[in-house]
C-alpha cells in the first residue's frame, strides 16, 4: 500500500525538489557577494547597437583574459549627440551643486551656476572664479566613466569646460602617439587632445550617397561614366533637378551631421579663395556655402534626426540622394546587396573629387568617473592593434568582429599595411588617403561650429515651408538666372562672416546675455529668413 502510494507521488515530488532547486538559486542570486567578481562599466554614447555589441564583447573577453575577473559594460543612450552633451551638462551641474551645498556647506547662487563650467569666464568676480576654481579642483560625479562618439567639437568643449580628464594614455603607452601611428593632426583636423581628454579612436570622412534606380529616374545627368557612378561635388545636391529627392539630418540634433555642413562650407571656402584670395573669399565663400546648404533643403524630400537614418532612406529609394558618413553608407551598400536577390547593392558612395577632411571620431574619460581603471584599460583597449582591427575586420577574420561587419576606418596609421588590409572589409578605403586633397582650416569655420548648426536650424529647418515654397518658384520659374531678383532674396545671408566673431558670443548666457536675449536672437533669424523666402517666392512668380 504504501509502496504504490509512493510510486504515485514520486513525480510530483520531483517536480517540486526540482522547482525548489531553481527557486534557491534565484532566491540566492541576489545575495551579498555573489556577483563580487563583476565589476561594471559605464559609458554614455550615440553609438550604434552594432558597435556597443561587438566592442563589449571584445573588452570582456580582453578583460578577462588579463585580469580574471569579469566586466560588464554599463551602456547608456539618452538620444543623439546633442541630446548627450546636455544631459552631461545639467548632470554635473546638479551634482556640483549638491557637492557645495552638502559637502562644503556653500549657498548655491544663479553666478555659481552659470560659471562653473565657464571656460570663457572673465574679469575680477570673486563669486564666479571660486565656483569655476573649485568644480576643477573636484572629483565631481556624474556616475559615468566615459562619453564615446559625437565628434571632437563637443568633446573639446567637455575638456575646456572642465567635464573631462586626463585619461594617462601617453603615460602608459607613448608609442600610440607616433606621427606614423596616430598623428595629433592630419589634414588640420585634430585626432586626439595633447592635455588626454579626448581620443580619436575611428576616423569618417564626408560624401555622396545615392540610389543607383531613383537617379535614373531624375531628368539630369547626374549619372556620368556607369550605373554606379554619380558626378561627386556637394554642388550636385544644390541641382534643382533634385527637387523633392533629398534625404538630410537635422545638424542642430547630430554632431556628425554638423560636421559634413561644416565640411561644406570649408569647401566653398576653399573654392572662393582660390579665386578671389583669402581676405574676401572667405566671406563669398561662407555665404556660397550656407547658399548651397538652402538648395539642398529646399531639395530635401525627408529631413530626419539622425546621420544613420539618411542612408537607410536612400537605400530604400525613399530618396534619390544624400549627404552622408562613409561608414553609414558602406555598411548599407554592404546590406543592400546581401539582401537583394541578385546581390546588386542599392545605395553607393563616393568622396568629393575635391576631397574630405577626416574627422575623428573620440572617447573621453569624464571626471569623478566611478570605475577609472577599467575606463582607462577601455581607452586603451581601443587605441590598441587588437582594439583597432574591429573596426573594419571582416567577421570571421582573426581578430575581428564576430556578429557585426562595423566598416568604420580605424584611427590608427600603421594599420593601412598588407599585413593588416587583407582583412579590411574595405581595404581598398584609406581615409589619409582620400583626405591628401582636401585640408581643414579649422581657423576660418571651427570656431563657428556651433553658430553653424544653430544657423541652418534657425534660417531654414525652423521656415522649412517657406523655403522649400521659394525654391519650388524659382525652379518653376527656369531656375536662379530667370528670376534674378528672386534669386537675391533668397541668397540674402542672415549672417555675414564678418559678423562671426561677435554673433557667435550672444548664443551663449552670460552676465551680460540672458537666455531671454538668446532666443529673442534666434527667433529674429528665423523671422528674417522667412521675410527673405517670402520675397523670393513673390518675385518668382512674377517672373523677376
Amino acid at each position: 500500500m504504501w509502496r504504490k502510494f509512493l510510486i504515485a507521488i514520486l513525480p510530483t515530488v520531483f517536480l517540486i525538489a526540482i522547482a525548489f532547486i531553481l527557486r534557491e538559486d534565484e532566491l540566492f542570486s541576489d545575495a551579498p557577494n555573489a556577483d563580487s567578481q563583476v565589476e561594471n562599466l559605464v559609458i554614455i554614447t550615440p553609438n550604434s547597437d552594432q558597435i556597443k555589441y561587438e566592442f563589449a564583447a571584445a573588452f570582456e573577453k580582453y578583460y578577462f583574459e588579463k585580469y580574471h575577473k569579469k566586466v560588464k559594460i554599463d551602456y547608456r543612450n539618452m538620444g543623439g549627440t546633442s541630446d548627450i552633451v546636455r544631459y552631461i551638462y545639467d548632470r554635473y551641474q546638479s551634482e556640483f551643486k549638491n557637492y557645495c551645498e552638502n559637502t562644503l556647506k556653500k549657498e548655491w547662487t544663479p553666478k555659481m551656476a552659470q560659471n562653473f563650467a565657464n571656460y570663457r569666464l572673465k574679469g575680477n568676480d570673486a563669486e564666479a572664479e571660486w565656483a569655476r576654481k573649485t568644480f576643477l579642483a573636484s572629483d565631481v560625479s556624474i556616475g559615468i566613466d566615459l562619453f564615446w562618439g559625437g565628434g571632437t567639437y563637443d568633446q573639446n568643449r567637455h575638456a575646456q569646460q572642465g567635464f573631462a580628464v586626463d585619461a594617462g594614455v601617453a603615460r602608459r603607452h607613448p608609442e600610440y602617439f607616433r606621427a606614423d601611428v596616430i598623428p595629433m593632426y592630419y589634414s588640420g583636423e585634430k585626432i586626439y587632445d595633447e592635455k588626454g581628454r579626448y581620443y580619436g579612436v575611428c576616423l569618417s570622412s564626408f560624401g555622396i550617397c545615392y540610389n543607383i534606380d531613383r537617379l535614373a529616374e531624375l531628368d539630369c545627368d547626374c549619372l556620368n561614366g556607369g550605373s554606379n557612378y554619380l558626378a561627386t561635388e556637394w554642388e550636385t545636391l544644390g541641382d534643382k533637378h533634385f527637387f523633392n529627392s533629398l534625404i538630410l539630418a537635422d545638424p542642430s540634433k547630430s554632431g556628425s551631421v554638423n560636421k559634413c555642413f561644416e565640411t561644406i562650407i570649408q569647401h566653398t571656402m576653399q573654392e572662393a579663395v582660390k579665386k578671389y584670395g583669402e581676405s574676401k573669399g572667405v566671406e563669398i565663400g561662407w555665404q556660397n556655402g550656407f547658399n548651397l546648404i538652402k538648395k539642398m533643403v529646399g531639395n530635401s524630400l525627408i529631413i530626419t534626426d539622425s546621420a544613420s537614418k539618411v542612408t537607410r532612406e536612400v537605400a530604400k529609394g525613399n530618396g534619390a540622394a544624400g549627404i552622408a558618413i562613409d561608414f553609414y553608407a558602406l555598411s548599407e551598400n554592404e546590406y543592400s546587396g546581401v539582401n537583394s536577390a541578385d546581390n546588386r547593392p542599392t545605395i553607393y558612395y563616393n568622396a568629393p573629387k575635391s576631397g574630405s577632411p577626416i574627422s575623428a571620431d573620440p572617447i573621453q574619460l569624464l571626471r569623478g568617473a566611478p570605475n577609472r581603471q577599467i575606463a582607462e584599460e577601455f581607452i586603451d583597449f581601443l587605441l590598441s592593434i587588437e582594439g583597432q582591427k574591429i573596426w573594419d575586420y571582416r567577421v570571421g577574420t582573426p581578430g575581428g568582429p564576430i556578429k557585426y561587419a562595423l566598416r568604420r576606418p580605424p584611427v590608427r596609421r600603421d594599420l593601412y599595411s598588407e599585413k593588416y588590409l587583407k582583412y579590411f572589409a574595405d581595404p581598398d578605403y584609406n581615409p589619409y588617403q582620400s583626405a591628401e586633397n582636401a585640408v581643414y582650416r579649422g581657423d576660418w569655420t571651427g570656431r563657428y561650429f556651433n553658430l553653424i548648426r544653430i544657423l541652418i536650424r534657425c534660417t531654414m529647418l525652423d521656415v522649412e515651408t517657406e523655403l522649400k515654397s521659394a525654391w519650388q518658384a524659382i525652379i518653376k520659374a527656369g531656375g536662379e538666372e530667370k528670376v534674378p531678383q528672386a534669386a537675391e532674396a533668397f541668397n540674402q545671408i542672415i549672417v555675414p562672416y564678418s559678423e562671426c566673431r561677435q554673433v557667435s558670443d550672444l548664443l551663449y548666457v552670460n552676465s551680460d546675455n540672458t537666455m531671454l536675449d538668446v532666443v529673442r536672437l534666434r527667433k529674429k533669424w528665423s523671422e528674417t529668413a522667412a521675410n527673405n523666402f517670402r520675397k523670393a517666392q513673390k518675385l518668382a512668380e512674377e517672373g523677376k
